[in-house]
């Protein structure tokens, strides 16, 4: 697949702004109405038995919540934090670590996006997961929160 102008615009703005996203090899793969999904090499992400590091795991998949989220409010003066997140490893990673936000219910989207501009601050639910093979490994649910 070869990256979209914005794709690679996306990438570099995680890599100025994130540090950890350059250092993990983190690219864009996808970028839609209904998903968001980045991936990173096996090589710098691996732990001891040579299975993707949970860390690395985590942060990616807290990354692609935050990635959608960026992309969905369009306000660039706001700032995305992370709240909360649980995440469930159920499954190694062994090649490529691949992380997907699915896009919420567009209502509850609708409803996050007009509290924010009301309010100035608004706080959603995402999930991410990792999938290998056609499988998914790992599971994050996240509620992120908009501030202007």
């Amino acid at each position: 697949m070869t990256p979209t102008d914005s794709s690679l615009e996306l990438q570099k703005f995680l890599h100025e702004k994130i540090p950890l996203s350059r250092a993990m090899g983190v690219q864009v793969v996808a970028v839609n109405d209904t998903e968001l999904t980045l991936c990173a090499p096996l090589e710098p992400n691996h732990n001891h038995l040579g299975t993707a590091f949970g860390g690395s795991l985590s942060a990616l998949a807290t990354l692609a919540g935050y990635t959608f989220l960026w992309i969905a409010l369009g306000d660039r003066d706001a700032h995305i934090v992370i709240r909360d997140s649980t995440i469930s490893y159920q499954k190694p990673v062994r090649g490529e670590l691949r992380a997907t936000c699915l896009a919420p219910d567009p209502k509850k989207l609708a409803k996050f996006l007009k509290i924010f501009h009301q309010k100035g601050k608004s706080r959603i639910k995402l999930t991410v997961l990792i999938e290998e093979n056609g499988e998914t490994a790992v599971t994050l649910t996240g509620t992120y929160v908009a501030l202007r």
